[in-house]
């Protein structure tokens, strides 16, 4: 089976679709050829040199058992590109894979030492089976671009980030996925986890793995509660156990297990603790002001340009990952009610944000480069009604945000 038949089998719709939309909008096609006929090296070569040199290539010939292991797990999982294994002396209970850069030439899994000597043979499996995934589902090449395209201290957009850290956790899911059908065993899935992110051993701890699995739920209800944020580039391990949980009773492995599509909702109920880019009642309750505000000032003129549409995404991309989504959804609700609901939350939570309403209003008027005097008037409106602000406070707010922000229209001066 190749690598786009795996994936359509075993992936994440979201997944996909997120890692399509990036590799878009970075412009992937013509970039990849730009940098192929540049000749630029990427760093596998670095990593080759440096693990040729430094570290222990598993060959059949001097460390047949592992070969065995790594290639048994190649089959398994039905991969059938070339695949270079290296051990390295290195502290850290560690592992990664590297796509090769050239056609033909080998990828390569890394194990480090610690890792080696710390867990036993299956649960090995998993993480090998994990890192095989990662070059099946094609993620390294894709950080590849991004790394290019955004180099060491660049910065990315404020929503391609969001949408970067969001498609790293899940593709993360989707290898794990990868560790389980090299090592069906949950069991070892799971402590092969925490040997990884602790160095616990679940096997001298006397671990009961169901009761944990019950606990793990308890602790998935914490983030589900707003309780918390994870900004790292891999799931918090409660969402990966009962991924992983959800993955090994279902039909893929199990006749009677739970069905693909029932599969599929257990994890977008997981899937949605990861969306989450706020916390906080004021955060949910200024994405509403911004996007309701934005729909109300822009569609004042009875025309939404393409100016003030990027501004209000760009307002939003702060508090959503999906603020094209999200707009969406609001222009379907009750707009107006909405938005003097959302101002009266702001205000009750937390004064201070009335000038930052205020300047957002305004901006939203500006940025079509045309102070259309409709616009103006309602914003003065709402400024009074809403805000609080007598006419010559928001006149002062307005002139001061006219002489640092607008700048006209080059049609008005053709």
């Amino acid at each position: 089976m190749d690598n786009a038949k795996l994936i359509s089998e075993y992936g994440l719709p979201l997944e996909v679709e997120l890692s399509t939309q990036i590799y878009n909008a970075l412009q992937g096609n013509v970039v990849e050829e730009i940098i192929k006929m540049a000749k630029i090296p990427f760093s596998d070569n670095y990593y080759r040199s440096m693990l040729e040199g430094h570290s222990f290539k598993v060959e059949e010939g001097t460390l047949s058992r592992y070969y065995n292991i790594f290639n048994e797990i190649k089959e398994a999982l039905q991969f059938t590109e070339p695949v270079d294994f290296y051990i390295t002396g290195d502290p850290s209970v560690n592992a990664f894979a590297i796509a090769s850069q050239e056609e033909g030439e080998p990828n390569i899994i890394n194990v480090n030492s610690s890792l080696i000597q710390l867990m036993t043979d299956d649960e090995l499996r998993f993480v090998i089976g994990h890192e095989m995934g990662h070059l099946i589902n094609k993620n390294a090449t894709l950080v590849k671009l991004i790394n290019f395209v955004f180099p060491h201290g660049a910065t990315i957009p404020i929503t391609l980030q969001y949408k970067i850290r969001l498609w790293q956790q899940l593709s993360e899911l989707v290898a794990d996925r990868f560790g389980y059908m090299a090592m069906p065993n949950l069991n070892v899935c799971i402590s092969a986890f925490f040997k990884m992110s602790s160095g616990l051993d679940f096997n001298k701890m006397d671990m009961k793995v169901e009761a944990f699995l019950e606990d793990n739920k308890k602790r998935l209800e914490y983030f589900r509660n707003d309780k918390g944020i994870n900004f790292a580039t891999h799931p918090i391990n409660p969402i990966r156990v009962e991924a992983l949980n959800q993955f090994s009773k279902s039909v893929f492995f199990n006749k009677k297990g739970t069905s693909k599509e029932d599969l599929e909702n257990g994890m977008n109920d997981l899937i949605e603790i990861l969306l989450k880019v706020r916390n906080t009642e004021l955060d949910s309750n200024m994405a509403k002001f911004i996007a309701t505000a934005g729909l109300i000032i822009a569609n004042c003129d009875e025309t939404i340009s393409e100016n003030e549409i990027d501004l209000i995404f760009s307002e939003l991309s702060v508090l959503e990952i999906f603020p094209k989504t999200y707009l969406e959804d609001i222009a379907q609700s009750d707009v107006e009610e909405t938005f003097k609901e959302s101002i009266k939350k702001l205000l009750e939570l937390n004064p201070e944000t009335r000038e930052a309403m205020l300047r957002y209003l305004i901006s939203i008027a500006l940025a079509d480069k045309d102070i259309n005097v409709k616009e103006v008037e309602l914003i003065f409106n709402i400024a009074a009604g809403e805000l609080g602000y007598s006419p010559m406070e928001t006149a002062q707010i307005f002139s001061q945000m006219i002489q640092i922000d607008f700048t006209p229209s080059m049609n008005a001066l053709c």
